[in-house]
């Protein structure tokens, strides 16, 4: 399945995180160490806001393997930006194609997902139906991805998204029982609306994929006070991902089965993810 991560803070070249470390996103694209698989080579995007920039934030996806693609590293390297989405995906039977790429995009708000709703194809028409007809049209690709966010914004996403992926999940569920699929939902996400991430993890069955969050900034300065890097970043700057991207001791925290996390300026909150039947 697919590897990502987001990323909230100081500003910084999109390379630092894409390329840079050990275990980079690039190099998880070939070497996956806790997937489904080892690599993950079917399309790639990363979402990023800045200040000055389109009130929307900007996309770029490819569908070749995210290794290979020298358009890419030459946006990594030029881009800055204080808050990020990437993706690099694992197709889990849909095609191969741009609009299946993630992030996916509506207004402001960015969405990527891992994992998959299984025995999509036949619980799709009835899902589908669900979304609400003024966000129809927006649906560009084919993924249970794209449609677990349009189902989220058909909830309610704008207003309160953790309630609104608590619902979305709750109806995939509900739709599962009733088409006599066991453990539907698979999925970490991330999401972004330009000021706030947030990230979730969770299954059906309570054994979801992997995910971490970076270690606040203050506690690894106490740890590291000669690390150049933390020296250079906000106290509040908060890195999710996949799986890590280094092997700096203490640098990474799993992220809790059933929860979610959401960064914002200020104080974080973390709280238990409890999907509600519709």
């Amino acid at each position: 399945m697919c590897r990502w991560l987001a990323y909230s803070g100081s500003p910084i070249l999109l390379e630092e995180l894409l390329y840079k470390p050990e275990h980079s996103l690039i190099d998880q694209s070939m070497h996956s160490k806790l997937g489904v698989g080892t690599t993950n080579g079917d399309g790639f995007g990363v979402g990023w806001y800045t200040p000055d920039g389109p009130a929307e934030p900007t996309l770029f996806r490819g569908t070749g393997p995210a290794w290979g693609d020298e358009n890419l590293r030459e946006i990594a390297r030029s881009v800055r930006s204080g808050l990020f989405l990437a993706h690099i995906r694992a197709s889990t039977g849909t095609p191969v194609q741009q609009t299946n790429c993630h992030p996916f995009r509506h207004g402001r708000w960015l969405w990527l997902h891992n994992g998959r709703i299984r025995g999509f194809s036949q619980l799709k028409r009835a899902l589908t139906l669900a979304v609400d007809p003024e966000l129809f049209n927006c649906i560009g690709g084919s993924t249970d991805s794209e449609l677990m966010f349009y189902l989220a914004l058909t909830y309610g996403l704008e207003k309160d998204a953790v309630a609104a992926v608590e619902r979305m999940v709750g109806y995939v569920e509900q739709v599962g029982r009733q088409h006599g699929i066991d453990n539907p939902m698979q999925m970490t996400v991330a999401l972004s609306d330009g000021e706030r991430l947030w990230s979730f993890r969770y299954s059906s069955e309570r054994r979801s994929r992997s995910l971490y969050c970076s270690t606040a900034v203050d506690t690894l300065r106490t740890m590291y006070p000669d690390n150049p890097v933390l020296q250079h970043v906000s106290e509040e700057t908060r890195i999710v991902v996949s799986e890590p991207l280094g092997g700096l001791v203490g640098a990474w925290q799993p992220v809790a089965e059933s929860s979610y996390e959401l960064v914002k300026p200020g104080v974080d909150v973390v709280g238990e993810f409890q999907p509600e039947s519709c």
